[in-house]
């Protein structure tokens, strides 16, 4: 399953280098008119998949998980596919539409692999699983404009579309999910969509860390979109794109090295707490960011930066897997996934503001440290709350 997950997250996110550069290919357009296309067709599938991920979960928890796997697997290679011979804007854009639509599968996944964990592992399962999310959307772009390069455009597609689709083979053919027997069926209390939500904004908690998750997830997509000019501003050299892949790898290979021991220390010590250090330990690295004057201290801070951040997304399924019930964890963990899409939404859009009216780059960098700075306090008050309830009901 990491395998599948970094493909597939990687697949969401390859476009970023070329996507503008793909648009121009279709016609003789404007500046303007490629740059407002390009940010609509990027941003259209996490927005539909922001809409679209609970169903999913909603679905799994009702005629298992693996089904869905296949389904959302073969959509999404069918629709890259297309995307390589589409040769309109208008067509790319409903592609992409419908891509998020079938981005079920790494919240399915998730929900998966969650639901036949021990809960006492589930940090520690969750975090290598997770490490495959994670690093395959981190290094999406990177693995995107190298093909685009090699292969160009459409056969980046192309090829693409073939992992995909092996991936969901890998599923069908590797994957065993345990299902409840007819008696366990029987005695699950059936439940409505008004449940799940309710669940959720009972435990305070909960909700508290579905908006942390969104929180980080602006966060870490509000430079990518400007990561390659604040390379070029640091170097001015001409093989800019392989330097900002650089820069941006770096936090992916910061996440691969410690994503499944700071899950492990939450088996250990508790997923909100690993939690709260790792957003203190990121507000921390992301604000140096802003002052540096060469590309090795960039690098060097990217990735210490990913070792922070790559362990707070699978604390987060980890706690949602303690705290809701089984037979409705696919639909919640379904809603966490709409927070981080949204987020994916929110992130780069923050990122232009926020460069274009406080006038540079580096003015992101500080706030993205002020919206985990935001986090720490958010989720400290929520466990004081926590506290002082269970101190009351003694």
């Amino acid at each position: 399953m990491w395998i599948c997950n970094f493909i597939i997250a990687a697949s969401m996110t390859m476009v970023t280098p070329f996507i503008s550069l793909y648009i121009e290919s279709f016609g003789d357009f404007s500046e303007e008119y490629v740059q407002r296309w390009a940010g609509l067709v990027f941003a259209v599938t996490f927005l539909s998949a922001f809409l679209f991920s609970p169903l999913w979960g909603k679905i799994g928890d009702k005629y298992g998980f693996k089904p869905i796997l296949l389904l959302t697997g073969y959509g999404i290679a069918a629709s890259v596919f297309v995307m390589g011979l589409v040769d309109n804007v208008m067509g790319l854009f409903l592609l992409r539409l419908f891509m998020g639509v079938v981005t079920g599968f790494i919240p399915t996944s998730i929900a998966l692999i969650s639901k036949q964990t021990p809960k006492e592992e589930a940090g520690k399962t969750l975090g290598t699983l997770q490490m495959g999310n994670v690093s395959g959307s981190l290094f999406g772009p990177l693995i995107g404009g190298m093909m685009a390069d090699s292969f160009g455009f459409e056969y980046t597609f192309i090829i693409t579309s073939i992992g995909v689709a092996i991936s969901a083979t890998l599923v069908l053919f590797g994957i065993r999910e345990i299902r409840p027997t007819e008696a366990e069926q029987r005695a699950i209390k059936p439940h409505t969509s008004k449940d799940v939500i309710k669940l959720i904004l009972n435990k305070k908690l909960l909700i508290m860390v579905m908006l942390i998750a969104l929180l980080i997830q602006i966060g870490n997509f509000s430079i990518q979109p400007l990561l390659a000019l604040y390379v070029s501003d640091l170097t001015g050299a001409a093989s800019v794109a392989f330097l900002s892949g650089l820069a941006f790898s770096a936090t992916g290979f910061g996440n691969l090295l410690l994503t499944r021991q700071w899950g492990k220390l939450g088996d250990s010590i508790g997923y909100e707490k690993v939690l709260l250090i790792l957003l203190v330990l990121a507000s921390i690295l992301i604000v140096p960011q802003a002052l540096v004057h060469e590309l090795w201290q960039l690098v060097l801070l990217r990735f210490l930066y990913g070792m922070a951040v790559g362990g707070m997304l699978p604390c987060i399924t980890a706690y949602i897997r303690m705290e809701a019930p089984l037979d409705m964890q696919g639909e919640v963990l379904g809603y966490n996934q709409s927070f981080r899409f949204l987020g994916n939404v929110v992130g780069p859009t923050l990122g232009g503001y926020v460069a274009g009216v406080f006038g540079g780059i580096s003015s992101v960098f500080y706030v993205t440290g002020g919206l985990f700075l935001l986090g720490v306090v958010l989720l400290w008050w929520s466990l004081k709350h926590k506290q002082e309830n269970l101190r009351e009901s003694y």
